[in-house]
């Protein structure tokens, strides 16, 4: 019996455990922070999620830690910011893709991310806004 292979990225399903499913999985990467307030954190959230929809249009799944996070994390108290940073790095493990927005505001987290993907040889796309 053949072994099916991960729709992703092609490679055997068993391989490693990137490549379980029948689904491309994609890190979505942009900014939480912005300048510290509630009101701009707020509106980074909302606009992943508008990223997230954007993705399934392209029938990817979507995984954006910064939505998830902030609902048991606090980003401003430095212990967690961290601790939420290396979770988010952890979910890069079982991604086939990162996409980026924001392209020319760059956070210091999102750098991380994206230096983080590029070490362990994740594709880097640089997504514009729908």
């Amino acid at each position: 019996m053949s072994n099916p292979t991960c729709i992703g990225c092609n490679k055997p399903r068993d391989q490693d455990r990137r490549h379980g499913g029948t689904m491309k999985i994609v890190y979505i990467c942009s900014p939480l922070r912005g300048d510290g307030s509630p009101e701009a954190i707020r509106k980074n959230i909302q606009r992943a999620r508008n990223y997230c929809e954007d993705a399934l249009k392209e029938r990817v799944i979507p995984i954006a830690p910064h939505i998830y996070f902030t609902q048991f994390l606090d980003d401003m108290i430095p212990e967690q910011r961290m601790l939420g940073l290396k979770m988010g790095l952890e979910l890069l493990l079982v991604c086939h893709e990162i996409w980026v927005y924001g392209k020319y505001k760059i956070s210091e987290g999102m750098q991380a991310e994206i230096d983080f993907a590029e070490r362990i040889g994740l594709p880097v796309m640089y997504k514009e806004a729908k």
